[in-house]
């Protein structure tokens, strides 16, 4: 059954069909939303309220695109919206992962010094791409986080693909100067 008819049959009235366009996309919306959000459970809560926002506008998709970047763009949007709606509840999350990690964690290879060298490098980085104008950070996310090529970044953010790559130019030099002093380069 192709997607067309899968979503036509649920249009129809067979929402059990719903299932396999979340069973397909799941792992793909998720990778996205976690690109966002940094946080497994917040990952998790946009995968479902991103499945849902799709099911209540499935009549919507017209198939002017593939119903991958459609899904994609839904993703995109909800996350931002969800970033915008909880910048301090990030950060605190942010700050108590960090705190987690470092006092629950296993006895690994590395020494509690080195442990806390490598979460303050994790929250940096994470800080430096969440810092990053929307535009940027979405196709550095969808890039990096996705491997999407440019082709398929462009038609998510409905851009054209000398955009796209601009924006990642961009991004990349920003994370650069942002982060020069971890990497000291």
């Amino acid at each position: 059954m192709s997607e067309q008819q899968i979503i036509q049959a649920i249009l129809n009235g067979d929402h059990s069909k719903f299932e396999l366009l979340v069973v397909k996309y799941q792992s793909m919306v998720f990778r996205t939303a976690m690109g966002f959000v940094h946080s497994k459970e917040d990952a998790e809560d946009l995968t479902q309220d991103v499945f849902i926002r799709a099911f209540q506008s499935l009549s919507s998709f017209q198939g002017n695109s593939e119903f991958p970047t459609w899904l994609y763009r839904i993703t995109v949007n909800t996350s931002i919206n969800q970033l915008n709606r909880n910048k301090h509840r990030a950060f605190l999350q942010i700050a108590g992962n960090m705190l987690q990690s470092m006092f629950n964690k296993e006895t690994g290879d590395k020494n509690p010094h080195q442990e806390l060298e490598q979460t303050e490098q994790d929250t940096a980085i994470r800080k430096a791409i969440d810092s990053l104008p929307e535009k940027q950070r979405t196709a550095f996310v969808l890039s990096k986080y996705d491997d999407l090529a440019q082709k398929e970044i462009a038609a998510i953010m409905q851009c054209s693909e000398g955009s796209v790559e601009q924006l990642l130019q961009r991004a990349k030099t920003n994370l650069q100067k942002k982060l020069k002093p971890l990497i000291g380069k």
